[in-house]
């Protein structure tokens, strides 16, 4: 696995061309930070559309429609069981909202 490449948000005012020179060369990602958490990520135009199209290759295939296939039938089988909690929209919003707070505290 190939080390990140992680610089703090400021290094846009001042590196730009060393960042682009290196999300070019290595076709990989900058993550930039902010107050010591990841804000942005670069990433060349090319590598990104490579990207793109490999996700798009992903969801065509095979093995996605058979993992969608396979959540699809766990759902179904969640929805039949008794046990299920159900979760009005605003409950839903409220939970994700509260998991949102925590990751970023």
């Amino acid at each position: 696995m190939k080390t990140k490449c992680i610089r703090p948000v400021s290094d846009l005012q001042y590196s730009i061309d060393e960042i682009s020179k290196t999300v070019h060369e290595t076709a990989q990602p900058v993550y930039l930070t902010k107050n010591g958490y990841t804000d942005m990520v670069i990433l060349s135009a090319e590598a990104f559309e490579d990207m793109q199209l490999a996700e798009d290759d992903f969801e065509k295939s095979e093995e996605f429609q058979k993992y969608l296939e396979e959540k699809l039938l766990e759902a179904a089988a969640e929805a039949k069981n008794p046990n299920t909690r159900y979760y009005t929209p605003e409950e839903a919003a409220q939970i994700m909202e509260e998991a949102i707070r925590k990751c970023t505290e």
